[in-house]
C-alpha cells in the first residue's frame, strides 16, 4: 500500500492524482446527491473546493506526465479529456498502465495484461 503515495517518478505521480481526482469526484457527487436531494445547500461546498484543486493538479500532472513519459498528442488529450466524466481518470491510468504508457508501472512487454489469462508454463 505505501507504493501508491510514492511520487519518486512522472508515472507514479500521475497515477495518484489519478485516484484523488476521482475519490473527490465521489465525494462531490454524494455532496450534489445531499444538496439536491436532502436540501442540504452546503453539502458541495468543501467537496468542491477539493474535487477543483485536484481537477487543477490533475491536468498540471497530466502535462508534465506527458512530456515526461513521451506520450503522443492523441494520449495526452484522451488523458485531459479523461478528467471530465467521473472516474475516467482512473480508467484512464490502467488502460495507460496496460498499454506500456505509464513508464516503470507498465507491465512489461510479451506479459498478459488482461486478468483471467491463465500462462502456460514449458515442461
Amino acid at each position: 500500500m505505501s507504493t501508491w503515495f510514492d511520487v519518486s517518478t512522472a508515472a507514479k505521480r500521475f497515477r495518484l492524482i489519478a485516484v484523488i481526482e476521482a475519490i473527490t469526484w465521489a465525494l462531490l457527487l454524494i455532496g450534489m446527491g445531499l444538496k439536491y436531494g436532502a436540501d442540504m445547500e452546503s453539502a458541495t461546498m468543501v467537496p468542491g473546493s477539493l474535487h477543483g484543486a485536484a481537477f487543477i493538479v490533475y491536468l498540471l500532472i497530466t502535462v508534465l506526465s506527458a512530456r515526461s513519459l513521451n506520450w503522443s498528442w492523441k494520449v495526452t488529450l484522451l488523458a485531459l479529456v479523461a478528467s471530465v466524466p467521473p472516474f475516467f481518470s482512473v480508467i484512464f491510468e490502467i488502460w495507460a498502465r496496460r498499454t506500456g504508457r505509464l513508464g516503470e508501472l507498465s507491465a512489461p512487454a510479451g506479459e498478459a495484461a488482461v486478468s483471467g489469462e491463465s500462462a502456460v508454463t514449458a515442461s
